[in-house]
């Protein structure tokens, strides 16, 4: 009997951080993490503004889809002109080989010619767990009044080939343009693709 129960176990254990998955429709949790700086950012302080949530990983092939293509890096810089306060998270586990450190990420998203507002380590995967982030990249847009109102994927190619991005319908963009006009946003809720996080 020991045999089925470890495997339930085990299981359960993988299964906790998706059953505590945000759903669109809901207020957004607030969270404390630093920046690469060290300066500690809320998501409350930005309570009034549209904000995107973006996780990420450098070290993982659908990122780099949308970052050597500056897919990402251009939407962060379009809605950063509109007042989007566009913040990236990594929740790489600090003993994870995968783990960059606050250099390390400055360094890559410089190169990367990325603009977020801030990048946030989120190394004990606190943050990441409690908005149930499966993936890099997994999104999310909080509208001003601190409700989510998309959760999910970037688009709706479920590739790592950069081509693939012109034919692609990008659902981030679509949302924040619904969000900025003061619409509903149309698809709240699209499952993400990408790296799984590693916590």
């Amino acid at each position: 009997m020991r045999r089925p129960i470890h495997a339930l176990i085990l299981s359960l254990a993988f299964a906790a951080p998706a059953a505590l998955a945000v759903t669109a429709g809901e207020p957004a949790p607030d969270f404390a993490l630093t920046d690469l700086a060290g300066k500690p950012v809320t998501l409350s302080n930005h309570r009034g503004s549209t904000v995107v949530l973006e996780w990420v990983n450098p070290e993982c092939p659908y990122v780099r889809k949308h970052y050597d293509s500056a897919n990402m890096p251009n939407l962060q810089k379009e809605f950063g002109g509109r007042k989007v306060v566009w913040l990236t998270v990594n929740s790489t586990n600090a003993n994870h080989p995968e783990f960059k450190t606050p250099a390390q990420m400055a360094s890559w998203m410089k190169q990367k010619g990325g603009a977020p507002a801030a990048t946030l380590l989120d190394s004990d995967g606190k943050v990441g767990k409690l908005y149930g982030a499966r993936t890099t990249p997994h999104m999310y847009i909080v509208d001003p009044n601190g409700k989510l109102v998309y959760v999910g994927a970037i688009d709706d190619k479920r590739s790592t080939n950069p081509e693939d991005i012109k034919t692609s319908k990008n659902h981030v963009r679509v949302a924040l343009g619904e969000v900025l006009a003061g619409k509903p946003v149309s698809v709240a809720s699209t499952t993400p693709y990408g790296c799984t996080v590693k916590y």
